[in-house]
């Protein structure tokens, strides 16, 4: 894995145990690209889940955090929001969930692709 330029290990928990060794290469390579590209820094909110945690947190049962292949990222404003979700597009995901307070992003290759929604 090569090193992050913005993010550290520490920033990936689950149920306050550190989860970065869960986490799939690829999707940290793209998240570390769209961090460049925003600009502005992302502050991970869910990142590889628990079976127990992906249950706590109402994920779907085939959740792309349970293969560590997708996170969460805190998202406060209006404009954030615009710089975090087209950064993500230009990096290459393709599977983006958006909420009023987070913006989720996967990879996961075995669910549908090029799709957006809303929670």
């Amino acid at each position: 894995m090569t090193d992050l330029k913005h993010f550290i290990k520490e920033e990936f928990t689950c149920d306050g145990v550190n989860c970065f060794d869960k986490m799939n290469p690829k999707l940290l390579k793209m998240l570390d690209d769209a961090r460049s590209i925003a600009d502005t820094p992302f502050t991970i909110t869910s990142s590889w889940r628990s079976e127990e945690q992906n249950l706590k947190a109402n994920g779907k049962s085939n959740s792309s955090h349970l293969r560590g292949l997708a996170v969460d990222i805190a998202c406060d404003s209006s404009s954030k929001r615009m710089f975090i979700l087209d950064a993500l597009i230009v990096a290459g995901f393709n599977r983006i969930g958006i909420a009023k307070t987070f913006i989720h992003a996967d990879c996961d290759k075995e669910l549908p692709q090029d799709v957006m929604w809303l929670y």
